[in-house]
């Protein structure tokens, strides 16, 4: 399950925007937006070392979550919906924000015992 999303948002050694905006149920501008690049850099080159950085810092959150749900849906789910308890905002909010460090404290905080 978790193998066949990372394979899945994968065109060769690059996670293709396209395809992680389709797992994600998000169009490729909110993608750009969430990931705070330039949809048209990020379109246009993928391979970018900055591209591919932000895109798999939310891969590496959504890989992180479904690991701790058990299932990549709840995963998606929890990171787009789910207000995360101390921040107010959901994974989504705080990514977008720039503040994915706290998202992964939260994921750490969870597998841990903690409640998210």
């Amino acid at each position: 399950m978790l193998v066949a999303f990372l394979e899945d948002i994968r065109e060769g050694d690059l996670i293709a925007p396209r395809r992680l905006a389709e797992r994600l149920r998000l169009p490729m501008t909110r993608l750009s937006r969430l990931a705070r690049l330039n949809r048209n850099t990020m379109a246009s080159r993928p391979e970018s070392p900055a591209v591919q950085e932000k895109l798999g810092q939310i891969a590496r959150i959504i890989a992180r979550a479904a690991e701790l749900s058990g299932d990549e849906g709840r995963a998606i789910i929890w990171f787009r919906h789910q207000p995360i308890a101390g921040f107010g905002k959901t994974a989504e909010q705080l990514v977008e924000q720039g503040k994915a460090d706290a998202v992964r404290w939260t994921l750490d905080s969870m597998e841990e015992g903690a409640y998210g």
